[in-house]
């Protein structure tokens, strides 16, 4: 069991993702890329607390909106979506998850929902 508050996203998962990313796409995953990190919280106001935090810690706020996944089942969640430009190995990756499932949690946000890679422009 892992020690990190509402951790779901496992190494392996994350080795199989670069893994996948490598396959099927022509980015340099061994140099920087765009990594947009999301959090859910069931009211605005607690992610927009949290975003200027994070944008202390040099992330750049993208925006906070109402989650489709959520409004499908009949729930309004709030996603704060932020990026920072970053290279990324499985190992460092994870330790970057370990920091902002800890963050969501100690911020008292409902989670932190994982991560999205693309390629800087």
């Amino acid at each position: 069991m892992s020690s990190i508050p509402g951790k779901v996203i496992t190494i392996d998962r994350l080795e199989s993702m670069f893994n996948n990313i490598r396959d099927n796409t022509p980015w340099d995953m061994d140099g920087d890329m765009i990594w947009g990190y999301f959090f859910i919280h069931n009211e605005p106001t607690l992610l927009e607390k949290a975003a200027a935090q994070l944008q202390e810690q040099d992330y750049r706020v993208v925006q906070i909106f109402i989650s489709d996944k959520d409004k499908s089942a009949g729930i309004e969640k709030h996603r704060l979506h932020v990026q920072k430009i970053e290279t990324h190995t499985p190992a460092s990756l994870d330790k970057r998850n370990d920091e902002l499932y800890r963050f969501a949690h100690d911020f008292g946000l409902d989670s932190y929902d994982g991560m999205h890679v693309g390629p800087v422009e």
